[in-house]
């Protein structure tokens, strides 16, 4: 069980490498107003989110403490950020604002995975 648990952490953080890869690529294009979401980001949001489904089912499943709390405010930050990747994902121009915080809640988000023991 423990393999597997262990393949799908790399699996969650090839996730988040490619949804905040995608974000600081767009960082100059950012500071010129003309930043986009790029496909990578929105492939990466959602793997985080089934990988990140799947982990906690498979630590549950091996009798792991699982920090409910925490996994809750991980998710509420990973449907913010789906749901605005997603919707503006055609569009080709982002408000700086929004790309800003998409940015923000990703790292926001591995901060709290890091940090919060």
């Amino acid at each position: 069980m423990d393999a597997l648990i262990h393949l799908f952490v790399g699996l969650h953080i090839i996730g988040i490498a490619a949804l905040l890869g995608g974000f600081l690529t767009q960082m100059k294009a950012m500071g010129q107003g003309t930043a986009r979401f790029v496909p990578g980001m929105l492939h990466g949001a959602l793997t985080m989110l089934v990988t990140g489904v799947v982990l906690v089912g498979l630590n549950q499943a091996d009798d792991h403490h699982v920090n409910t709390i925490k996994i809750g405010i991980k998710l509420a930050l990973l449907i913010v950020i789906l749901g605005l990747v997603y919707v503006k994902r055609d569009e080709e121009k982002i408000d700086k604002n929004v790309f800003g915080l998409v940015g923000a809640l990703t790292m926001a988000n591995v901060f709290i995975a890091v940090l919060w023991t």
